[in-house]
């Protein structure tokens, strides 16, 4: 059971604390409990309850209408609304919910919906990684229990294996190679995965690797394949101690390729960075770099096209 602040409520709700308290005293449906202490915590129930409440306010329910809801009747409005196209603050509403529940059932139909109704890309774009946003402050400070995280990880990933293989990968002789992996005891997947799924179907050559990969071993790999880029993302190891010198003697390894960084151990942390090395500060960063590196890959290509059928 995860046990959470007014504000961890309010950073997953979006509904300022101030507003939750008044809500407490007008309206009475929202009961935190105390520790030994006097500090006031919340329950998943709790949460779950501020989330159907917001989901349910921002479609234009009056909340002196929510108040009086038996549970019952809250949960079937909350089913009907995340079963139309929602806005997607509501998708990621009703994604923590059945994340806070483990509803596998609940958590796939919401996605298959969103993919369904705008694309396999823009749903994680849109909704799945403002969801891991949302949500990771929390893992972080342990308000969430581990096998919650576990839960929706699995599921998101196997989502994008899934659409990876789904894939038509069609490579041309002159497609730029990219190596993917994470650092070693790095096990955070998700974004690697969808990076590759993203050059995937852009027609780039793709080395995966995966996590848990040990420095020194890539030496290996570059004996094989001289990628023209290298793709690695620094969530929480090497520890923030190690990670200067960990990124300099990547991209020594890696002088002859461009090295490309993300994640929270590199962005923002004033690194000093070598010449062949360029740190990605979000996912649009990525998108970006990768659709201009696929539009001169597709600008050489129809020069060839040309001269060839000259």
């Amino acid at each position: 059971m995860g046990l959470y602040s007014i504000r961890d409520l309010e950073h997953l709700s979006g509904i300022k604390a101030h507003t939750l308290r008044i809500w407490e005293q007008r309206y009475n449906f929202i009961a935190p409990q105390r520790s030994d202490t006097n500090i006031r915590y919340y329950t998943d129930d709790d949460l779950k309850l501020v989330l159907n409440v917001a989901l349910l306010k921002d479609n234009g329910f009056r909340i002196s209408r929510i108040a009086e809801m038996g549970e019952k009747e809250m949960q079937e409005e909350v089913l009907k609304l995340t079963e139309k196209h929602l806005r997607h603050p509501d998708q990621i509403h009703a994604l923590t919910i059945a994340m806070v529940d483990m509803d596998e059932e609940r958590f796939e139909k919401i996605l298959n919906t969103c993919i369904l109704q705008m694309g396999f890309e823009r749903t994680i774009v849109n909704v799945v990684y403002p969801f891991l946003s949302r949500i990771g402050v929390l893992w972080q400070t342990g308000s969430i229990n581990p096998a919650n995280e576990h839960f929706m990880s699995c599921l998101i990933r196997q989502k994008i294996i899934v659409a990876i293989d789904g894939q038509s990968y069609n490579v041309g002789p002159d497609a730029k190679t990219f190596l993917l992996f994470l650092p070693e005891k790095e096990l955070h997947e998700i974004s690697l995965l969808f990076s590759a799924y993203l050059l995937k179907t852009r027609g780039f050559k793709v080395i995966y690797l995966g996590q848990n990969m040990p420095l020194e071993d890539l030496r290996v790999v570059k004996t094989l394949h001289e990628p023209d880029y290298v793709l690695s993302i620094i969530t929480t190891s090497p520890e923030s101690d190690e990670v200067q010198a960990y990124v300099l003697r990547l991209a020594e390894i890696f002088e002859n390729s461009q090295v490309l960084l993300s994640g929270y151990q590199v962005i923002g942390q004033d690194l000093d960075l070598r010449d062949n090395t360029v740190l990605m500060p979000n996912l649009q960063n990525l998108i970006d770099f990768i659709d201009y590196e696929k539009s001169k890959m597709s600008a050489k290509e129809r020069v060839m096209s040309n001269g060839n059928s000259q």
